[in-house]
């Protein structure tokens, strides 16, 4: 384990759950800022991969926002997101790119296929407009694959020539271990980090397996919490 990984002049930091923090000089995103342990630097960019209360926190929000803060979202988070004052709020559409902070974003969809509420019924449907974030700065390419499944349309991500891949390996409400790493497989990322473990659901021992389903294929880096 790590405390942080760089590629070139991209730091990128593991904030706990799905929570990143991702700098190069003169720009800082956040993912899915949740239950952070401080605020700062203040943030350019956040953002959102839907409203639920571990990606979408307005307390841990308004703390990193600054008079120039953007802040991005699904419309299923737009209400949330306010509820934290950001100073400017994007709407974050599936395959829709937009340039902010410096920042290229193009937001992709995230769902469930097989995660089930109750019976036919699963925790993130695909008509909610969830997302994730595919985001380059600094040259490199990071894929937020927010809360989701083993999807077809990360068919399109292997193209798009993703250096990091920050993919959920809990099991629950997201994809397993075997499922994130056939995910990998299938976005061909240089690295992979592992994420949405140990905080609410699942523990390290996701991410080992994770890593270990991987290895002699894909680098996977497990990072440790940022304090």
């Amino acid at each position: 384990m790590v405390g942080e990984y760089r590629a070139g002049e991209v730091t990128i930091e593991w904030l706990g759950h799905d929570a990143f923090r991702v700098r190069r000089p003169g720009v800082t995103v956040y993912f899915d800022p949740y239950n952070l342990r401080g605020y700062s630097p203040r943030a350019d960019l956040i953002l959102v991969s839907h409203e639920h209360f571990d990606h979408c926190s307005p307390g841990d929000i308004a703390g990193l926002l600054s008079e120039k803060t953007i802040v991005a979202a699904p419309r299923i988070a737009v209400k949330c997101v306010g509820k934290a004052g950001a100073p400017r709020i994007i709407e974050a559409k599936a395959w829709t790119p937009f340039n902010a902070a410096g920042v290229t974003v193009t937001p992709v969809p995230a769902y469930n296929v097989n995660k089930y509420r109750s019976p036919g019924r699963v925790y993130h449907p695909r008509g909610d407009g969830r997302v994730g974030y595919v985001a380059e700065l600094g040259g490199v390419k990071i894929y937020h694959a927010g809360d989701t499944d083993l999807i077809p349309e990360m068919e399109r991500l292997k193209d798009m020539g993703i250096d990091v891949a920050l993919l959920p390996v809990s099991g629950v409400y997201v994809m397993t271990p075997e499922e994130a790493a056939e995910a990998a497989r299938l976005i061909r990322p240089k690295v992979a980090i592992p994420m949405h473990y140990g905080s609410i659901v699942a523990s390290e021992k996701e991410a080992k397996r994770f890593k270990d389903l991987l290895s002699g294929e894909i680098d996977v880096v497990i990072l440790e919490r940022k304090v």
